[in-house]
């Protein structure tokens, strides 16, 4: 039997559902004959993906994050350092005993709490393994990604410990080598993939389209911070009333129990169809008229890929990625948003209302909108090793 051609992926996953998510996009695609993917992660929802033929994961204990460098473990209780250091033996020994052709990396260049350090290293001195490092397409803004990287000496180890860095985005629409200065000994080995696409469903569905009437879909991604922008929404039909739309609210599973009861409560007497966790999300994106979300990355390409109106309410904090994120799609005319200190009833509600009768600025750079990422990332690892061909 010959050898297959081995790929570990390592899912950052302390927070929301968009790092396995996007994994998981990228894995379906570079699944071909001869190809074995294994995703190390840490999800906690990881079993409720459907994983195809060829590609399967390996999961280490779940931590879930409390502050921007702190971390504890999300079920098991014992010291957070102990946690790291099982989740760490687990990253190694699943390395060396599947010996990967390509290693590609979410986001960490070293891992949560530099976790994969030493399964990088193992791997320079291997000597059989191509190191990638795979970034969206914004980190943070340029001061606080500079001195982060500065200090937890990342410019290092991207240029010492990887192979390749590819970016999920549009050097156009925002240059992390000149934002964060990057020096050319790193900034020659980066790829700008373009962003990835994500399964598209195919429009009209009966059980989601009902009445005729204009579609509105919120979700909160992973859910973790999503209730003031849930709260606004359900705050606007409550002051203005019943509108000539419908509305399917998805919280996300992270949402804490007692904010999605009460979330859950008030969209019932709305008449809102209210979901914690809905398996397929393209299902509905395929049949909104417009959809509310956050900026995480994952969010917006589904809604690219969607070719739908999308009204982004960005966070601000911990960090500024998914404001920088809304400005640069409204700057293309991509999408719209909401600054996250204007978020309200009447915001909400002016922007629901422009965007439902008055999007085709939006609606035509969306439907002419490329998606490159995955193709990209292909033609990259056929560089690397003659598959799929």
């Amino acid at each position: 039997m010959s050898k297959t051609y081995n790929i570990l992926m390592y899912s950052h996953d302390t927070y929301g559902l968009g790092h396995i998510r996007r994994t998981m996009a990228i894995a379906s695609q570079l699944k071909c004959k001869g190809v074995n993917i294994l995703i190390l992660t840490g999800s906690p929802i990881v079993g409720r993906f459907e994983f195809p033929e060829q590609i399967d994961f390996v999961r280490v204990p779940g931590m879930i994050k409390q502050s921007n460098d702190n971390y504890i473990p999300h079920s098991i209780k014992i010291d957070p350092v102990h946690a790291m250091s099982i989740r760490q033996s687990i990253i190694d020994a699943t390395a060396k005993s599947f010996q990967p052709d390509l290693f590609i990396v979410d986001k960490a260049p070293r891992g949560l709490k530099h976790e994969i350090m030493p399964t990088l290293e193992w791997m320079k001195q291997y000597g059989k393994t191509k190191t990638i490092l795979g970034l969206r397409d914004i980190m943070d803004d340029a001061e606080s990604t500079t001195k982060d990287w500065t200090d937890k000496g990342i410019y290092d180890v991207l240029d010492n410990l990887y192979s390749e860095i590819w970016v999920y985005g549009h050097k156009e629409y925002y240059n992390p080598i000149e934002e964060y200065a990057i020096p050319e000994s790193i900034s020659k080995k980066m790829v700008f993939t373009g962003y990835i696409p994500r399964k598209v469903h195919t429009r009209t569905s009966p059980e989601v389209r009902k009445n005729g009437k204009k579609l509105v879909v919120i979700t909160a991604g992973g859910g973790g911070d999503g209730y003031p922008m849930m709260d606004a929404y359900l705050k606007a039909i409550e002051k203005h009333g019943q509108q000539n739309f419908r509305t399917v609210m998805v919280t996300g599973p992270f949402m804490p129990a007692d904010l999605r009861r009460e979330l859950s409560e008030r969209a019932k007497k709305l008449s809102i169809t209210f979901y914690h966790f809905y398996r397929r999300m393209e299902k509905l994106f395929s049949n909104a008229d417009l959809v509310v979300s956050m900026g995480g990355y994952n969010t917006v390409c589904e809604i690219l890929s969607h070719k739908q109106v999308g009204l982004i309410v960005p966070r601000e904090t911990p960090r500024l990625e998914q404001t920088i994120r809304a400005n640069v799609l409204k700057e293309q005319n991509l999408a719209d948003f909401i600054p996250w200190h204007q978020l309200g009833p009447d915001t909400m509600m002016e922007k629901i209302d422009l965007l439902l009768n008055n999007s085709q600025t939006i609606k035509d750079a969306v439907s002419n909108f490329k998606f490159t990422g995955l193709d990209v990332m292909h033609q990259r690892v056929g560089q690397f090793k003659d598959i799929c061909k």
